[in-house]
Protein backbone atom coordinates (compact mmCIF):
# COMPACT_ATOMS: atom_id res chain seq x y z
CA UNK A 1 0.00 0.00 0.00
CA UNK A 2 2.74 2.21 1.39
CA UNK A 3 4.57 1.58 -2.62
CA UNK A 4 1.46 2.35 -4.22
CA UNK A 5 0.92 5.88 -2.40
CA UNK A 6 4.66 6.63 -3.90
CA UNK A 7 4.16 5.62 -7.34
CA UNK A 8 1.32 7.77 -7.56
CA UNK A 9 2.72 11.11 -7.31
CA UNK A 10 5.54 10.03 -9.44
CA UNK A 11 2.94 9.04 -12.70
CA UNK A 12 1.40 12.92 -11.66
CA UNK A 13 4.82 14.54 -11.90
CA UNK A 14 5.49 12.75 -15.02
CA UNK A 15 2.27 13.78 -16.70
CA UNK A 16 2.58 17.63 -15.81
CA UNK A 17 6.24 17.23 -17.52
CA UNK A 18 4.78 15.84 -20.84
CA UNK A 19 2.05 18.28 -20.67
CA UNK A 20 4.09 21.17 -20.08
CA UNK A 21 6.48 20.04 -22.59
CA UNK A 22 3.67 19.99 -25.31
CA UNK A 23 2.35 23.11 -24.36
CA UNK A 24 5.95 24.77 -25.11
CA UNK A 25 6.37 23.25 -28.51
CA UNK A 26 2.82 24.11 -29.78
CA UNK A 27 3.42 27.78 -28.73
CA UNK A 28 6.97 27.69 -30.45
CA UNK A 29 5.25 26.01 -33.61
CA UNK A 30 2.78 28.95 -33.18
CA UNK A 31 5.84 31.55 -32.85
CA UNK A 32 7.44 30.06 -36.37
CA UNK A 33 4.30 29.69 -38.39
CA UNK A 34 3.87 33.32 -37.62
CA UNK A 35 7.27 34.69 -38.48
CA UNK A 36 8.01 32.84 -41.26
CA UNK A 37 6.03 34.61 -43.65
CA UNK A 38 7.06 37.96 -42.49
CA UNK A 39 10.74 36.81 -42.64
CA UNK A 40 10.52 34.97 -46.35
CA UNK A 41 9.16 38.24 -48.10
CA UNK A 42 11.96 40.70 -49.23
CA UNK A 43 11.76 44.36 -49.61
CA UNK A 44 11.73 46.38 -52.81
CA UNK A 45 14.95 47.96 -53.22
CA UNK A 46 14.15 51.99 -52.60
CA UNK A 47 13.64 54.19 -56.02
CA UNK A 48 16.17 56.59 -57.19
CA UNK A 49 16.59 58.70 -60.36
CA UNK A 50 19.14 58.12 -62.77
CA UNK A 51 20.62 59.90 -65.75
CA UNK A 52 23.50 60.28 -68.32
CA UNK A 53 25.76 62.92 -67.77
CA UNK A 54 25.24 66.20 -69.82
CA UNK A 55 27.95 65.93 -72.51
CA UNK A 56 28.73 69.54 -74.12
CA UNK A 57 31.08 72.37 -74.71
CA UNK A 58 31.87 74.75 -72.12
CA UNK A 59 33.88 77.74 -71.34
CA UNK A 60 36.46 77.29 -68.84
CA UNK A 61 37.39 80.34 -66.59
CA UNK A 62 40.10 81.25 -64.35
CA UNK A 63 39.06 83.41 -61.68
CA UNK A 64 41.50 85.97 -59.59
CA UNK A 65 40.71 88.65 -56.83
CA UNK A 66 42.20 91.41 -58.74
CA UNK A 67 42.59 95.46 -57.32
CA UNK A 68 41.05 98.47 -59.19
CA UNK A 69 43.29 100.92 -60.14
CA UNK A 70 42.73 104.18 -62.14
CA UNK A 71 44.06 104.05 -65.76
CA UNK A 72 45.91 107.27 -65.14
CA UNK A 73 47.03 109.35 -61.70
CA UNK A 74 48.05 113.09 -61.87
CA UNK A 75 49.61 114.95 -59.16
CA UNK A 76 48.86 119.02 -59.95
CA UNK A 77 51.88 121.43 -59.08
CA UNK A 78 51.84 124.66 -60.19
CA UNK A 79 54.24 125.62 -63.09
CA UNK A 80 54.81 129.16 -61.83
CA UNK A 81 55.79 131.01 -58.15
CA UNK A 82 53.13 133.01 -56.39
CA UNK A 83 49.73 133.21 -54.14
CA UNK A 84 47.32 130.97 -54.62
CA UNK A 85 44.12 133.43 -55.71
CA UNK A 86 41.01 130.94 -55.66
CA UNK A 87 39.81 127.62 -55.78
CA UNK A 88 37.30 126.16 -58.15
CA UNK A 89 35.97 122.87 -57.37
CA UNK A 90 34.47 120.76 -54.77
CA UNK A 91 36.59 118.12 -52.94
CA UNK A 92 36.16 114.75 -54.85
CA UNK A 93 34.12 115.69 -57.54
CA UNK A 94 34.57 114.43 -61.26
CA UNK A 95 36.22 117.05 -63.12
CA UNK A 96 36.64 117.11 -67.11
CA UNK A 97 39.88 118.00 -69.36
CA UNK A 98 40.13 121.43 -69.01
CA UNK A 99 38.22 122.73 -66.00
CA UNK A 100 39.41 125.52 -64.00
CA UNK A 101 40.72 124.11 -60.49
CA UNK A 102 43.05 126.73 -59.34
CA UNK A 103 44.17 130.41 -59.84
CA UNK A 104 47.53 131.95 -59.07
CA UNK A 105 47.44 135.72 -58.56
CA UNK A 106 47.85 136.88 -62.45
CA UNK A 107 49.02 140.65 -61.68
CA UNK A 108 52.47 140.25 -61.36
CA UNK A 109 52.39 138.22 -64.93
CA UNK A 110 50.15 140.81 -66.70
CA UNK A 111 52.75 143.37 -65.71
CA UNK A 112 55.75 140.90 -66.99
CA UNK A 113 53.69 140.18 -70.30
CA UNK A 114 53.37 144.10 -70.88
CA UNK A 115 57.16 144.93 -70.53
CA UNK A 116 57.57 142.00 -72.44
CA UNK A 117 55.34 143.50 -75.47
CA UNK A 118 57.38 146.91 -74.94
CA UNK A 119 60.19 145.32 -75.14
CA UNK A 120 59.46 143.70 -78.82
CA UNK A 121 58.10 147.35 -80.00
CA UNK A 122 61.16 148.53 -78.66
CA UNK A 123 63.95 146.01 -80.81
CA UNK A 124 61.00 146.41 -83.52
CA UNK A 125 61.73 150.06 -83.95
CA UNK A 126 65.58 149.26 -83.71
CA UNK A 127 65.24 146.72 -86.54
CA UNK A 128 63.20 149.23 -88.93
CA UNK A 129 66.53 151.46 -88.28
CA UNK A 130 68.87 149.33 -88.90
CA UNK A 131 67.13 148.02 -92.36
CA UNK A 132 66.93 151.74 -93.14
CA UNK A 133 70.29 152.53 -92.83
CA UNK A 134 71.34 149.97 -94.69
CA UNK A 135 69.20 150.76 -97.62
CA UNK A 136 70.39 153.99 -97.49
CA UNK A 137 74.01 153.02 -97.36
CA UNK A 138 73.98 150.29 -100.10
CA UNK A 139 73.79 153.04 -103.03
CA UNK A 140 76.47 154.69 -101.67
CA UNK A 141 78.90 152.30 -101.03
CA UNK A 142 78.04 151.01 -104.61
CA UNK A 143 79.09 154.45 -106.12
CA UNK A 144 82.58 154.58 -103.75
CA UNK A 145 80.93 157.79 -101.95
CA UNK A 146 80.59 155.77 -98.64
CA UNK A 147 82.97 153.08 -97.20
CA UNK A 148 82.49 149.44 -97.95
CA UNK A 149 83.57 148.96 -94.15
CA UNK A 150 80.64 151.32 -93.09
CA UNK A 151 78.12 149.30 -95.16
CA UNK A 152 79.47 145.96 -93.25
CA UNK A 153 78.58 147.43 -89.92
CA UNK A 154 75.30 148.88 -90.91
CA UNK A 155 74.50 144.79 -92.25
CA UNK A 156 76.11 143.88 -88.64
CA UNK A 157 73.76 146.54 -86.78
CA UNK A 158 70.95 145.12 -88.83
CA UNK A 159 71.39 141.53 -87.98
CA UNK A 160 71.60 142.59 -84.50
CA UNK A 161 68.81 143.54 -84.42
CA UNK A 162 66.71 140.81 -85.74
CA UNK A 163 68.20 138.71 -83.45
CA UNK A 164 66.73 141.26 -80.62
CA UNK A 165 63.93 141.16 -81.33
CA UNK A 166 63.19 137.53 -82.15
CA UNK A 167 64.53 137.25 -78.46
CA UNK A 168 61.93 140.23 -77.40
CA UNK A 169 59.31 138.23 -78.66
CA UNK A 170 60.44 135.11 -77.20
CA UNK A 171 60.16 136.59 -74.10
CA UNK A 172 57.05 137.83 -74.78
CA UNK A 173 55.81 134.24 -75.72
CA UNK A 174 57.61 132.95 -72.11
CA UNK A 175 55.28 135.94 -70.32
CA UNK A 176 52.20 135.24 -72.22
CA UNK A 177 53.17 131.39 -71.21
CA UNK A 178 53.48 132.03 -67.32
CA UNK A 179 50.07 134.27 -67.08
CA UNK A 180 48.46 130.88 -68.57
CA UNK A 181 50.31 128.85 -66.00
CA UNK A 182 48.68 130.91 -63.56
CA UNK A 183 45.45 129.04 -64.16
CA UNK A 184 45.72 125.74 -63.44
CA UNK A 185 43.21 123.51 -65.52
CA UNK A 186 42.50 119.81 -65.24
CA UNK A 187 44.70 117.50 -67.84
CA UNK A 188 42.02 115.03 -68.15
CA UNK A 189 38.51 113.60 -66.90
CA UNK A 190 38.22 112.01 -63.85
CA UNK A 191 37.98 112.58 -60.39
CA UNK A 192 39.58 115.04 -58.40
CA UNK A 193 41.26 114.67 -54.76
CA UNK A 194 40.54 117.33 -52.39
CA UNK A 195 42.89 120.48 -52.14
CA UNK A 196 46.19 120.72 -50.78
CA UNK A 197 46.44 124.56 -50.16
CA UNK A 198 43.69 127.01 -49.69
CA UNK A 199 43.42 130.56 -51.42
CA UNK A 200 46.04 132.68 -49.99
CA UNK A 201 48.58 130.01 -49.84
CA UNK A 202 51.70 130.77 -51.60
CA UNK A 203 53.37 128.08 -54.17
CA UNK A 204 56.47 127.11 -55.48
CA UNK A 205 56.37 126.07 -59.33
CA UNK A 206 57.47 122.56 -59.77
CA UNK A 207 56.91 121.70 -55.92
CA UNK A 208 54.00 122.52 -54.26
CA UNK A 209 51.23 119.56 -54.39
CA UNK A 210 48.19 121.20 -55.40
CA UNK A 211 45.78 117.72 -55.91
CA UNK A 212 45.77 114.82 -57.45
CA UNK A 213 43.51 113.67 -60.22
CA UNK A 214 42.56 109.98 -60.97
CA UNK A 215 40.85 108.95 -64.62
CA UNK A 216 38.53 106.67 -63.93
CA UNK A 217 36.99 105.24 -67.53
CA UNK A 218 38.76 102.80 -68.19
CA UNK A 219 39.92 101.18 -65.34
CA UNK A 220 43.18 99.21 -64.48
CA UNK A 221 42.43 95.88 -62.73
CA UNK A 222 45.50 94.59 -61.67
CA UNK A 223 46.01 90.68 -60.76
CA UNK A 224 48.57 88.16 -59.95
CA UNK A 225 48.75 84.41 -61.80
CA UNK A 226 50.03 81.55 -61.25
CA UNK A 227 52.48 80.02 -63.77
CA UNK A 228 50.39 77.31 -64.15
CA UNK A 229 47.33 79.99 -64.73
CA UNK A 230 49.98 81.72 -67.66
CA UNK A 231 50.60 78.54 -69.41
CA UNK A 232 47.67 77.38 -69.60
CA UNK A 233 46.22 81.13 -70.59
CA UNK A 234 49.37 81.68 -73.26
CA UNK A 235 48.51 77.75 -74.91
CA UNK A 236 44.90 78.81 -75.16
CA UNK A 237 46.25 82.44 -76.97
CA UNK A 238 48.11 80.07 -79.44
CA UNK A 239 44.33 78.92 -80.65
CA UNK A 240 43.30 82.87 -81.21
CA UNK A 241 41.51 85.45 -79.24
CA UNK A 242 38.48 87.57 -79.61
CA UNK A 243 39.73 90.98 -81.83
CA UNK A 244 43.63 89.61 -80.33
CA UNK A 245 42.94 90.14 -77.35
CA UNK A 246 42.08 88.33 -74.01
CA UNK A 247 38.53 88.67 -73.10
CA UNK A 248 37.60 89.02 -69.22
CA UNK A 249 34.57 89.50 -66.95
CA UNK A 250 34.62 91.41 -64.01
CA UNK A 251 31.89 91.35 -60.18
CA UNK A 252 32.39 93.35 -57.55
CA UNK A 253 32.65 91.76 -54.14
CA UNK A 254 28.49 92.11 -53.38
CA UNK A 255 27.55 91.21 -56.76
CA UNK A 256 25.86 88.06 -57.45
CA UNK A 257 27.00 87.99 -61.50
CA UNK A 258 29.93 88.91 -63.35
CA UNK A 259 28.40 92.01 -65.56
CA UNK A 260 31.48 93.95 -66.70
CA UNK A 261 33.40 92.89 -68.96
CA UNK A 262 37.42 94.11 -70.52
CA UNK A 263 40.33 92.58 -71.59
CA UNK A 264 43.77 92.06 -70.70
CA UNK A 265 46.50 94.52 -71.83
CA UNK A 266 49.48 94.12 -70.28
CA UNK A 267 51.43 90.54 -68.90
CA UNK A 268 54.61 91.86 -67.61
CA UNK A 269 58.02 90.33 -68.56
CA UNK A 270 59.24 88.02 -65.98
CA UNK A 271 57.86 85.88 -62.73
CA UNK A 272 58.00 87.04 -59.59
CA UNK A 273 60.62 84.63 -57.77
CA UNK A 274 59.39 85.30 -53.88
CA UNK A 275 55.84 84.23 -54.96
CA UNK A 276 55.97 82.42 -58.58
CA UNK A 277 53.29 84.33 -59.96
CA UNK A 278 53.49 87.19 -63.02
CA UNK A 279 51.84 90.32 -62.58
CA UNK A 280 48.67 91.03 -65.09
CA UNK A 281 46.69 93.84 -66.10
CA UNK A 282 42.83 94.11 -67.45
CA UNK A 283 41.07 97.22 -69.19
CA UNK A 284 37.60 97.48 -67.96
CA UNK A 285 35.14 100.45 -69.59
CA UNK A 286 34.11 102.46 -66.02
CA UNK A 287 31.31 104.68 -67.49
CA UNK A 288 29.29 105.12 -64.24
CA UNK A 289 32.39 106.01 -62.38
CA UNK A 290 31.07 103.03 -59.82
CA UNK A 291 34.42 101.41 -59.94
CA UNK A 292 36.78 102.78 -56.97
CA UNK A 293 40.42 102.71 -57.06
CA UNK A 294 42.00 100.44 -54.46
CA UNK A 295 39.06 98.53 -53.71
CA UNK A 296 38.86 94.57 -54.75
CA UNK A 297 37.27 92.56 -57.50
CA UNK A 298 36.80 89.14 -58.37
CA UNK A 299 37.91 88.91 -62.14
CA UNK A 300 38.13 85.34 -64.48
CA UNK A 301 39.54 84.93 -67.43
CA UNK A 302 38.28 82.51 -70.34
CA UNK A 303 40.62 79.98 -71.54
CA UNK A 304 38.40 79.13 -74.38
CA UNK A 305 35.63 75.99 -74.63
CA UNK A 306 36.33 72.56 -74.03
CA UNK A 307 34.04 69.33 -73.88
CA UNK A 308 33.29 68.62 -70.24
CA UNK A 309 31.33 65.94 -68.96
CA UNK A 310 28.17 67.96 -66.31
CA UNK A 311 26.32 66.77 -63.28
CA UNK A 312 24.48 68.25 -60.75
CA UNK A 313 26.21 69.93 -58.06
CA UNK A 314 23.45 68.60 -55.69
CA UNK A 315 24.61 64.97 -56.91
CA UNK A 316 28.27 65.60 -55.69
CA UNK A 317 29.29 63.74 -52.52
CA UNK A 318 32.25 64.04 -50.15
CA UNK A 319 34.24 61.39 -48.10
CA UNK A 320 37.82 60.93 -46.86
CA UNK A 321 39.06 60.54 -50.15
CA UNK A 322 37.71 62.95 -52.21
CA UNK A 323 34.64 64.37 -54.37
CA UNK A 324 32.52 61.17 -55.66
CA UNK A 325 29.49 60.44 -57.43
CA UNK A 326 26.96 57.28 -56.83
CA UNK A 327 26.26 55.27 -60.02
CA UNK A 328 23.88 52.52 -60.75
CA UNK A 329 25.03 49.98 -62.13
CA UNK A 330 23.07 47.41 -64.63
CA UNK A 331 22.07 45.09 -61.93
CA UNK A 332 20.84 48.15 -59.95
CA UNK A 333 23.72 47.89 -57.37
CA UNK A 334 24.85 51.66 -56.48
CA UNK A 335 28.71 51.96 -57.59
CA UNK A 336 30.74 54.91 -55.94
CA UNK A 337 32.73 56.53 -58.55
CA UNK A 338 35.62 59.36 -57.55
CA UNK A 339 35.51 62.34 -59.62
CA UNK A 340 37.49 65.55 -60.51
CA UNK A 341 35.43 68.68 -60.59
CA UNK A 342 35.79 71.57 -62.48
CA UNK A 343 33.97 75.35 -61.78
CA UNK A 344 30.17 75.98 -62.34
CA UNK A 345 29.06 76.45 -65.55
CA UNK A 346 24.86 77.23 -65.94
CA UNK A 347 24.66 75.75 -62.58
CA UNK A 348 26.20 72.20 -63.41
CA UNK A 349 29.68 71.18 -62.41
CA UNK A 350 31.88 69.92 -64.62
CA UNK A 351 33.79 67.14 -64.46
CA UNK A 352 36.94 66.74 -65.36
CA UNK A 353 37.39 63.01 -64.73
CA UNK A 354 36.25 60.02 -63.10
CA UNK A 355 33.64 59.32 -64.90
CA UNK A 356 32.16 58.23 -68.55
CA UNK A 357 29.52 59.77 -70.85
CA UNK A 358 27.24 56.20 -70.34
CA UNK A 359 26.83 56.13 -66.48
CA UNK A 360 24.20 56.61 -64.82
CA UNK A 361 24.35 59.22 -62.29
CA UNK A 362 22.36 59.06 -59.71
CA UNK A 363 20.66 62.78 -58.90
CA UNK A 364 17.78 62.26 -57.31
CA UNK A 365 17.00 60.25 -54.05
CA UNK A 366 20.26 60.30 -53.36
CA UNK A 367 19.62 60.04 -49.18
CA UNK A 368 17.85 56.07 -50.08
CA UNK A 369 21.34 55.02 -52.00
CA UNK A 370 23.98 53.32 -50.00
CA UNK A 371 27.19 52.13 -52.18
CA UNK A 372 26.97 48.27 -52.74
CA UNK A 373 22.81 48.27 -52.07
CA UNK A 374 20.02 47.88 -55.02
CA UNK A 375 18.27 50.48 -56.22
CA UNK A 376 15.32 50.77 -58.37
CA UNK A 377 16.60 53.52 -61.21
CA UNK A 378 14.12 55.77 -62.76
CA UNK A 379 15.07 57.99 -65.76
CA UNK A 380 15.60 61.32 -65.58
CA UNK A 381 17.79 64.11 -67.39
CA UNK A 382 19.66 66.57 -66.55
CA UNK A 383 19.18 69.98 -68.01
CA UNK A 384 20.92 73.33 -68.23
CA UNK A 385 19.97 74.44 -64.35
CA UNK A 386 20.51 73.31 -61.01
CA UNK A 387 18.21 70.88 -60.65
CA UNK A 388 17.28 67.75 -62.96
CA UNK A 389 14.34 67.12 -63.75
CA UNK A 390 12.42 63.54 -63.85
CA UNK A 391 11.07 62.64 -67.04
Amino acid sequence: MASHMRKVPEQAASLWTTWLARVQGAAMGAALTAVAPVALAQPAPPPVTVAAPLARAVTEWQEHTGRVEPSARVELRARVSGQVDAVHFTDGALVRAGDLLFTIDQRPFRIALETARAEVARNEARLLLAEQQVARYEPLAASRIAPQAELDSRRAALREAQAGLAAARAAERQAALDLDFTEIRAPRSGRISDRRVDAGNLVQAGQTLLTTLVALDPVYITFDASEAEYLRQARAAQGGLRDGRLPVQLRLLDEPEFSREGHVDFVDSVFDPRSGTIRARAVVANADMFLTPGSFARLRLSSGQAPALLVPDAAVMADQAGRMVLTVAADGTVTPRQVRLGPLADGLRVVRSGLAPDDRVIIGGLHRARPGSRVTAEQGRIGPSPLAAAD
